[in-house]
């Protein structure tokens, strides 16, 4: 009878220290939550992002989209697009020239410069500027000051960071 005894006593033990470290485990998953206290009124409250839902037929992705001029030429692809501090959207970064690659370059173009309003053709954006205006910009490279090609052909510089 002793025996059964301490075997029992054992098999207690065994299933309180499950329930024991069963416990433990989950405090371990999921930590304790700090009280909520109330913010003050002149805090907003930041916790939940605003949600705005596009549709699909209202928007359009512009990297990697064909550019045209005017005169249907192939002016390239929208490779980058710079904003400034402001988050304004300021050029397009065009990939200009060559084939396959090979003897292209980069030309920022003013944002203002490009026509998106041609749905029906497949996401073909229009470019106001003919191909000898594009060839003529200074060519665009990255952390270097951003010479922009205008709308009506001119340069201009955006300002320094």
């Amino acid at each position: 009878m002793r025996g059964n005894s301490r075997a029992s006593f054992t098999v207690i033990t065994l299933i309180g220290l499950c329930f024991a470290l069963r416990s433990v485990a989950e405090e371990v998953r999921e930590p304790p939550r700090p009280p909520q206290t109330e913010q003050p009124s002149s805090t907003p409250n930041t916790s939940q992002p605003s949600v705005t839902v596009l549709e699909s037929r209202q928007t359009q992705s512009v990297l990697g989209k064909e550019v045209r001029s005017s005169a249907n030429e192939n002016m390239g692809r929208i490779v980058d697009v710079i904003v400034d501090r402001s988050g304004q959207v300021r050029a397009a970064v065009i990939d200009f020239g060559g084939f396959l690659g090979v003897g292209s370059r980069k030309i920022a173009v003013d944002w203002n410069a490009l026509h998106f309003d041609n749905p029906g053709e497949r996401g073909v954006i229009t470019l106001e500027l003919t191909r000898d205006q594009v060839k003529a910009a200074p060519e665009y490279k990255d952390k270097q000051p951003v010479v922009v090609l205008g709308a009506s052909g001119g340069l201009q510089s955006l300002p320094p960071d």
